[in-house]
Formats: structure tokens, C-alpha cells, sequence
């Protein structure tokens, strides 16, 4: 279930400077995600990818079905199955505050799979209405999941951080390119969902940085 992932890239360029502080802060935000998530799923567990001779074949399916244009699934993608999370190797180097921003997209994908179950969710993720192109649940799940990226990319960072064009590109072309298997082509719908998941985030909007 390849576009239950959630790529590194994007959350990982400089952030602003720390405050006295901050780093304990950090822990703290993302130990408690930790402890929370395992409360509202028991049999929560996080695994690289590497140890998954099934994460390997998805991605080995997925250079085949994009034309080699997704070659990134194991070592810049996240990727939820039921209550499991599977990580790249670098995930233990990356910052915690990057952690807690791809646990909380994590976490919205669990959810789905309890409310649709494993059968409801891959039939809708995966096939309907179209595997790729126009895979209109894909793109309503992952809007839900991108949603609560920005939201808590905002609390880690700031409202600059989500507002910043860069990110906001980066973040729709999962939608429009190969990652998730160009699963909605519509990029004004796109822009009017970022708009409404920015303002839920943080308010009215400022300009935007260029």
C-alpha cells in the first residue's frame, strides 16, 4: 500500500534558530506522541523498511508502474499498514521534531484503517475509482493525513514554515506527480484544499514567502 507514505523531504531543511530551551521541548512533544499513540493502538510499532521483504517488493512494483519515476519508497517514505509504521533506515538521525510532524500524518492513516478496516482500505486506497491518475479516496485520505502535517509542521515550526512556498509545492506535488501515483491531477482543487487546511492551522493566512 504504497501511498500511505509520507516523505522526508520537505520537513527537512534548516529550521528557524532555537531558543533556550527548545531541545527539551522537542523531547518532550515527540516522547508524548509516543506514549499516546500507543494508548489509542496497543499493537503500535514502528519497523524499517529494510527488515520487510514485503516493503522491498512494493517498492520494487512501484519503479515498475511509474516508469522509474518513484525510486525513492525505502529510504525517503513512511508507510502505514493497519497499526505497524514503516520507516527508512535514517529515521533514528532524523530530528524529533521531524519524527513528531510524520507521526501525527502517521497516526491520521491508523485511524483510517480502523474505521474502513484492512479490506475497506485497500480497495479504496489502492483501486477505486482508479489505481492511478484519478484515485479519488487516495487523494481524500492522504488530504486528510497532508492536513494534519501542516497543522502540526506549524505548532513544530511556525506559521512561516507552512505558509512558505516551497514547502506548499512540495507538499501538492504528492498529489500531482509520481509518488502517490499521480493520484489527483487537479492542482486549483489542491490549492483551495491547502488554503482551507492553512487557515485551520494557523488562522487567516499571511503572504505567503517567495
Amino acid at each position: 500500500m504504497s501511498g500511505l507514505g509520507r516523505a522526508t523531504k520537505g520537513i527537512s531543511r534548516a529550521k528557524p534558530g532555537r531558543m533556550l530551551g527548545m531541545d527539551s521541548l522537542e523531547n518532550t512533544r515527540y516522547e508524548s506522541l509516543l506514549v499516546e499513540l500507543k494508548e489509542e493502538f496497543p499493537r503500535f510499532r514502528l519497523i524499517h523498511k529494510s527488515q520487510s521483504g514485503f516493503q522491498k517488493l512494493i517498492h520494487n512494483a512501484l519503479k515498475v508502474i511509474t516508469f522509474g519515476q518513484m525510486r525513492t519508497y525505502l529510504s525517503q517514505y513512511h508507510t502505514t499498514l493497519g497499526q505497524r509504521i514503516y520507516v527508512p533506515n535514517s529515521w533514528e538521525e532524523t530530528s524529533e521534531n521531524s519524527r513528531y510532524v510524520t507521526l501525527c500524518h502517521e497516526r491520521i492513516h491508523m485511524r483510517q484503517f480502523r474505521k474502513f478496516t484492512w479490506p475497506g482500505m485497500t480497495l479504496l486506497y489502492l483501486l477505486v475509482p482508479f489505481p492511478m491518475g484519478i484515485a479519488y479516496f487516495r487523494a481524500r485520505f492522504e488530504m486528510q493525513a497532508y492536513a494534519e502535517s501542516i497543522r502540526a509542521a506549524a505548532e513544530v515550526w511556525g506559521a512561516e514554515y507552512v505558509q512558505d512556498n516551497d514547502y506548499k509545492d512540495y507538499l501538492l506535488s504528492q498529489f500531482t506527480g509520481a509518488s502517490y501515483g499521480w493520484m489527483w491531477p487537479y492542482r486549483g482543487k489542491l490549492e483551495r484544499w491547502y488554503q482551507r487546511a492553512l487557515e485551520a492551522a494557523v488562522g487567516e493566512p499571511a503572504e505567503p514567502n517567495v
